[in-house]
């Protein structure tokens, strides 16, 4: 048990969508926050917080920004160590560096070092929840939930499954996949923060049979998420089609096999159809945007303001290791990028919002994180909005908090997040394994 303690800095919280309002308005600052047992208790002015909490210290983080952590919603924590590798595009790439790396996670000791390193590297970036997938090996799981568990974070992770072009010592099969993933369900799902994605990794590398399978795991199990990769590159959207001929699209290999629904996860969703995008939004299914993954292999670029504009859900994430950042900030920026190309500017609001509200929406966790609100969980980072030289001299000139902020969400990184609590409880974190 944690005696109460008051943060005091400038809180920024969403009162609104920014992509449906004034981005401007959709935003309120406060002075100081309340975090008692792990939740958000009360946010106002300071005078306010002494007077709900006498007894509790007081934190200044002057003019640091606090604001929820960032919400990753689509990252492969196996591939750390191959983050950043040259030069392939996305089927080249999963054999040459993917796929290799992710035989070594069925040593339970490697799993548990790699999944220490991630969280760390991401902790230390200002994310506070990730949905990430795992390896065939359900040691990859545990161990990946054994490290959330013992630093009280909110994650989202499952089993990947594959059952046919993959190496002989990454696949399973439609019972083992079905088996392996209802173990793992009933172990973690939720424990504590913890919840479990049921995860074939994308339709080629699952038969019908194991689609079959994980779609009646799914049927039994509605409240997990499920997560899967969608349309990413146009060569692997003839794949598909070459694999599965009846399928009208791409969407339909898994809506055939029970795998489409309100809390399915579709990653990249670059290259969809009039009628994927119809049926993604009907069913209110969420689209992860993987800025950072899609510029670096290649694939394309995302609709943000088509999808917006017809009501999907939408969330952002880093896709690491096909991403080539750990940092939000940088999928911030490449979302801002990417938008440019396609003639949309997005608000500097508007990328917060993607990265906090608009990932946990894609999460169902809108409740419990992505926003300083009463009651929420307390996942808070204080943002420096002059962590670099660089930053600081085009802040300091800035003449509103868009313009001050603007500048780290372009070129900030690890260094523009001076403290983290995940749920209340404060973190220094270096990106090396735990001994």
């Amino acid at each position: 048990m944690t005696a109460p303690f008051i943060l005091k800095g400038k809180v920024l919280s969403f009162t609104g969508n920014p992509f449906q309002d004034d981005p401007g308005a959709a935003v309120r600052l406060d002075e100081a926050l309340v975090v008692d047992q792990g939740r958000i208790v009360a946010i106002g002015t300071l005078s306010e917080m002494r007077a709900a909490s006498p007894s509790a210290g007081i934190e200044d983080h002057g003019d640091h920004v606090l604001m929820a952590g960032f919400v990753d919603a689509h990252a492969h924590y196996p591939q750390t160590a191959i983050i950043a590798s040259w030069g392939k595009r996305l089927i080249d790439w999963l054999d040459s560096y993917t796929f290799p790396e992710e035989m070594r996670f069925a040593d339970p000791a490697y799993a548990a070092r790699i999944a220490a390193r991630y969280l760390d590297l991401t902790a230390a970036a200002g994310t506070t929840t990730v949905c990430s997938y795992c390896t065939i090996h359900p040691a990859s799981v545990e161990a990946f939930f054994a490290q959330a568990k013992a630093r009280g974070q909110r994650v989202v992770a499952g089993k990947t499954c594959m059952d046919r072009n993959a190496p002989k010592g990454l696949r399973d099969n439609a019972q083992s996949a079905y088996d392996d993933s209802l173990a793992l369900l009933e172990r973690w799902h939720g424990r504590d923060r913890l919840s479990y994605a049921i995860t074939p990794r994308f339709s080629p590398t699952s038969t019908p049979q194991q689609l079959d399978a994980l779609g009646a795991l799914w049927a039994e199990h509605p409240d997990c998420l499920m997560q899967t990769h969608l349309s990413e590159q146009t060569d692997e959207i003839a794949w598909v089609k070459e694999l599965f001929p009846n399928a009208r699209d791409y969407l339909e290999t898994y809506e055939a096999h029970g795998l489409l629904g309100e809390n399915g996860l579709y990653g990249h969703a670059i290259h969809l159809n009039p009628r994927e995008r119809d049926r993604l939004r009907e069913v209110g299914a969420a689209v992860i945007h993987c800025p950072t993954s899609n510029t670096f292999i290649g694939s394309g670029l995302f609709d943000m303001a088509g999808l917006i504009s017809q009501g999907h859900r939408v969330g952002l994430a880093t896709d690491t290791g096909g991403g080539s950042s750990f940092s939000m900030l940088r999928s911030m920026a490449a979302a801002y990028e990417i938008g440019q190309l396609r003639g949309t500017a997005l608000h500097p609001a508007q990328l917060l919002w993607l990265a906090t509200v608009g990932s946990a929406r894609s999460l169902r966790m809108q409740d419990q994180i992505g926003n300083l609100a009463v009651g929420a969980e307390a996942d808070i980072i204080a943002l420096d909005l002059a962590s670099t030289p660089a930053i600081a001299q085009r802040s300091a000139e800035a003449e509103d908090l868009w313009e001050a902020i603007f500048p780290t969400i372009m070129m900030g990184d690890d260094r523009a997040i001076a403290q983290v609590w995940i749920n209340g409880q404060p973190g220094s974190f270096s990106g090396t394994e735990n001994d």
